[in-house]
């Protein structure tokens, strides 16, 4: 038999799963994190199409294998780029789903579009496992290493590229990977790989308004850009996200969030940040002198500087540097800021240091780029005050590569990490919009008590102080008890800047809820309901999800309830839907929509093949084919699916568990995903070779072996990771990613084995079911995806990783 083209698959799936991260990465600028997410989710399909078309037309692809795998790869270069151009033609716009008919029809139509260069791919990918059916191990191990390094590939070059750029390369891979599939199946038209990699540099001379990005005019971004004369003076990519300053010369920006009304000094100028296009913060001018900061005393945010003199500060999430400015017009003593994005602090410290007054470069002051809880957990420092700015998840403690929000900000072991670099009396102070009806301020509430009971503390009521202005409320824990004289200065500071006190220790009802008058006192209420008897029952009758977020289920902004969804749809009319938190609906719906059409391309397939004839399998050494039973199509179908499922899971729940250790959701996705696809393809390569009785229940043997191992070693990483990372936090970044490489690798190592030695099973035995089942495995895994984040939200990714190890027991049962 000819050698299969094994680089070109490899550049084939690099190019693929670079392609999926990128989407990822293009939607989320363009349209918001979870409908990007939703998009690429149901495009995935693809692959079970890919194995649907490769199932039922599988003698006439094989006969023309080279030209069709060819053709596969060329046609997904073309498309990654041209699929996402016409996407973005599509005037879909999210926020009317609900009550405009038109608005479903186009997401379908962007479905369809992003499917196309999957479904191409996968067709090449399917289709080298039909031809070469005795060397599976050997093409699945160069099939997920060569995603592997996809995955790191894609993310370096984020680094160095545009997204728009990026998405050149990707497409140029494509068809590099076609014009590489010719030499190395040395196809006899020399010419032809010649002209092939003449039509891979067409990507890089593709004009750029044909693919440039066209964000949702709901955006703020887009709202911005709108005003009179505004203009971009700067733009910075990463895959952190798509940094972009705004100038407005005719009318200047003010943005002060929660500025008193009774304030009379007025913000200096200032510059618009933007992070995909959302996540407005801004960069002040700063010349040096205190006085222009004068509106900085005027926060909601500004209440602990009241109470402390001098203080030690630490500014998480710092941003353009506000929260920085703040601190220093307060004479604090010393200021650490720890910023995730180190393009914005090279924006406010160089390209606009001049405007900036370079905040971060002020005496006493030191930034560190990083993310918040990997700072603190390598750190051995107290502070006086640590303050957690009014940012969104993504800008911190995100990099924008998920699905939802995952924040480990706002957690309950997160709060209790704060609290410990307290010093003795020193403040815990958080700020957040204020949302009608209340979300965020109770489920911070919830946290910090649950927080501080957790350590022990005996009445937490004595440690909370919770205030409110028209657009912002700030919650300040206290490690200690308040003082008289920290509830006068308290009071003192809101009388005179019109400031609602929700809660404080002794409050009383007619305190509450006098300056920024609500029909109800919402805030006093939950906290008395909170803080008191009624906790459980408040949590549990609350029209919202406000129960305490935690490491292991880190979905803070998650807040919705099924039985509100009917009195939400009930007041659109009245601009009710603003209340409707659209990730974890929107999350169902691509579970529902992705598992029926997975189901269509498992079971239509199936149902075609049976009613062919089937091959006679070929006569072995010990006997004749007709010995050789027929293949329960059924078992080979669960286990498939199975191994996809558990597969999916465990990968998913390790990347979330590692974000901490790392310090930083990008070298999560980078490291870990890369490690498991790059060591479960040499799992795969030594499948082939795993000790075991010979008999016709040997290959069903290997993967029992292999299915006992990841079990065995996803307990033993549940069990001692925890301690495992709180031991070497305080590594060095090379150190770490290291030691997360080696713990990463016996485990995916198991895991690359089950999927290649069922394949192999099922092509010694039915060789017409072997796309078939590929492509149940590619169904499963999109399915995963999606499964894994609404089990996570529930009840836990610890939970997510028993779920696999019970599925990957049942796929060892049902071996064929």
């Amino acid at each position: 038999m000819p050698r299969p083209p094994l680089f070109a698959l490899a550049l084939l799936s690099a190019a693929a799963l670079g392609y999926e991260i990128l989407l990822m990465r293009l939607l989320s600028i363009i349209q918001w994190h979870h409908f990007a997410y939703m998009m690429i989710s149901v495009a995935l399909l693809g692959y079970g199409a890919a194995g649907a078309l490769v199932a039922l037309a599988q003698r006439t692809l094989v006969r023309h294998f080279v030209p069709v795998f060819a053709g596969g790869a060329l046609l997904f270069g073309v498309s990654a780029m041209g699929c996402f151009a016409l996407a973005q033609h599509v005037a879909f716009n999210p926020l009317e789903i609900l009550w405009e008919p038109s608005q479903p029809l186009r997401l379908l139509l962007i479905y369809l579009l992003l499917f196309v260069p999957f479904f191409c791919a996968a067709t090449s990918i399917c289709l080298s496992f039909s031809r070469f059916t005795g060397q599976v191990p050997r093409i699945y191990s160069f099939d997920i290493l060569g995603a592997g390094l996809g995955c790191l590939g894609i993310i370096v070059a984020l680094f160095a590229l545009h997204p728009v750029d990026a998405l050149r390369l990707v497409g140029m891979a494509g068809m590099a990977a076609a014009a590489l599939a010719c030499v190395e199946c040395r196809w006899h038209r020399p010419w032809l790989p010649a002209l092939l990699l003449l039509a891979a540099i067409v990507p890089a001379g593709v004009p750029g308004d044909w693919i440039a990005l066209r964000p949702s005019e709901y955006k703020e971004l887009s709202q911005a850009l709108r005003i009179g004369n505004a203009r971009v003076v700067a733009q910075r990519s990463s895959p952190l996200g798509l940094v972009t300053v705004v100038e407005s010369p005719s009318i200047p920006l003010r943005h002060a969030p929660g500025l008193s009304l009774n304030a009379s000094q007025e913000p200096p100028a200032q510059l618009a940040v933007f992070t995909d296009g959302d996540g407005l913060s801004a960069l002040n001018r700063h010349d040096g002198r205190r006085e222009p900061l004068a509106y900085l005393g005027d926060l909601t945010s500004a209440l602990p500087y009241h109470l402390l003199r001098n203080p030690k500060v630490l500014v998480l999430g710092s941003g353009a540097g506000a929260d920085v400015l703040q601190a220093v017009y307060h004479q604090a003593s010393a200021v650490d800021a720890v910023e995730l994005n180190p393009q914005v602090i090279d924006l406010v410290q160089g390209r606009f240091a001049a405007f900036s007054g370079k905040p971060y470069s002020a005496a006493g002051v030191r930034v560190f780029a990083g993310e918040a809880r990997g700072f603190l957990a390598a750190s051995t420092a107290r502070y006086d005050l640590i303050q957690v700015a009014l940012l969104d998840s993504f800008s911190t403690s995100s990099a924008g590569l998920y699905a939802l929000s995952e924040s480990y900000l706002y957690t309950v072991e997160a709060f209790q990490g704060y609290l410990r670099h307290l010093r003795p009396g020193g403040l815990l102070a958080i700020t957040r919009w204020v949302t009608l009806p209340p979300r965020d301020i109770p489920k911070l509430l919830a946290t910090a008590v649950a927080a501080m009971e957790g350590a022990g503390v005996p009445d937490p009521s004595r440690r909370l102080a919770l205030i409110r202005g028209w657009k912002t409320a700030t919650l300040v824990v206290k490690n200690g008890e308040f003082s008289a004289a920290d509830l006068a200065a308290l009071a003192d500071f809101c009388r005179a800047r019109s400031f609602d006190v929700e809660y404080y220790p002794g409050i009383q009802p007619g305190q509450a809820n006098r300056y920024n008058v609500l029909d109800q006192p919402y805030f006093f209420d939950a906290a008395q309901a909170l803080l008191g008897p009624e906790h459980d029952r408040f949590l549990s009758r609350y029209k919202f999800d406000v129960r305490p977020a935690t490491d292991d289920r880190p979905y803070f902004f998650h807040f919705f309830k099924w039985r509100t969804l009917p009195e939400l749809l009930s007041l659109k009319a009245q601009g009710g839907l603003p209340l409707l938190e659209w990730g974890y609906p929107v999350l169902v719906a691509t579970l529902l929509q992705a598992t029926a059409l997975a189901w269509l391309l498992i079971v239509v397939p199936l149902w075609i093949l049976r009613r062919r004839p089937r091959p006679q399998p070929a006569a072995g050494p010990g006997g004749n084919g007709a010995a050789v039973r027929r293949l329960p199509e059924w078992r080979a179908g669960f286990y498939f699916l199975a191994v996809g499922l558990g597969f999916m899971f465990v990968e998913i729940a390790f990347i979330q568990k590692f974000i901490l250790f790392l310090s930083h959701p990008l070298y999560a996705v980078a490291v870990v995903l890369c490690a498991f696809l790059c060591f479960a393809g040499l799992g795969s390569r030594y499948a082939q070779r795993m000790p075991a009785r010979a008999g016709d229940d040997r290959g069903r043997r290997q993967a029992a072996l292999a299915v006992n191992g990841i079990c065995v070693a996803a307990l033993v990483y549940l069990a001692a990771l925890p301690t495992v990372f709180r031991l070497l936090i305080g590594l060095p970044d090379p150190a770490r990613i290291g030691v997360s490489v080696l713990l990463i690798a016996p485990l995916a190592f198991l895991m690359g084995m089950p999927f290649p030695l069922g394949l192999a099973r099922i092509a010694a035995r039915d060789e017409t079911l072997v796309p078939w089942a590929w492509g149940i495995n590619a169904c499963a895994s999109v399915v995963a995806a999606v499964l894994a984040t609404l089990v996570a939200i529930h009840v836990g990714f610890t939970a997510v990783v028993l779920l696999a190890l019970l599925l990957y027991a049942a796929a060892a049962l049902a071996c064929p």
